[in-house]
């Protein structure tokens, strides 16, 4: 599945490059996010709670920054276990451009699932997938003081 959107931000660039970059801020915006954690240079440890249809399931996933162009953009990669629901891994390819003062936060996801989540349907999966993206994207905003999706 892949999911291509993009927010408008009321913070330049350099702001939103910081943010991306800081843990707490990541940690408040993830939807379910109950910890996320440096181990490492560009390597983190979350645990998050979420829910799929009827299967809920508290997921550890590794999450990884690659292909680092500060301050344009990045590539995350995570790779999460949910136990007996099964497994999500995926990337986020995210660009940032100015825009005037303001910042055009640009999102490429893509994921994919297998086990007992796999089992709900793609469409199910999909729409919860984007819900999920949609809402840490916007959370992320509302977090720097926007409120505008382009």
């Amino acid at each position: 599945m892949e999911m291509i959107s993009e927010q408008h931000i009321r913070a330049s660039r350099d702001q939103v490059w910081a943010a991306l970059n800081d843990t707490e801020i990541l940690k408040q915006a993830m939807p379910g996010c109950e910890s996320f954690d440096a181990i490492d240079d560009n390597l983190f440890e979350a645990k998050i709670t979420a829910k799929v249809g009827p299967v809920k399931a508290k997921f550890k996933f590794k999450v990884e920054l690659t292909d680092i162009e500060a301050p344009n953009g990045y590539t995350i990669i995570g790779e999460g276990q949910g136990g007996v629901a099964g497994f999500a891994k995926g990337s986020a390819k995210v660009n940032l451009r100015e825009d005037g003062t303001d910042t055009i936060l640009a999102y490429n996801v893509q994921a994919n699932v297998g086990g007992k989540l796999a089992q709900l349907g793609a469409r199910l999966i999909d729409g919860a997938a984007k819900k999920i993206a949609d809402e840490f994207f916007g959370n992320f905003n509302e977090l720097l003081g926007g409120t505008d999706s382009a």
